[in-house]
């Protein structure tokens, strides 16, 4: 099974991604980044997209992964 970190701490949003994984069968679990101590950043983006980059990108360098953007 493959772990994927949700750059997020909202539970709702942890809950939501799960179930698509599960529902598709995909073999994946989702971690929400501050079960790893990954702590929020500040999202000062223009848009909701920007936010959404900052916080992967936030999160990738913490834990040296690759990073995908989610909206």
């Amino acid at each position: 099974m493959q772990k994927w970190v949700l750059a997020s701490n909202n539970q709702g949003k942890l809950a939501e991604f799960q179930a698509l994984f599960d529902d598709a069968d995909l073999g994946v679990h989702i971690i929400a980044q501050g079960s790893l101590g990954i702590g929020d950043v500040s999202e000062d983006g223009k848009s909701f997209i920007e936010n959404a980059i900052i916080k992967a990108r936030h999160a990738a360098k913490v834990l040296s992964l690759i990073h995908i953007y989610t909206c």
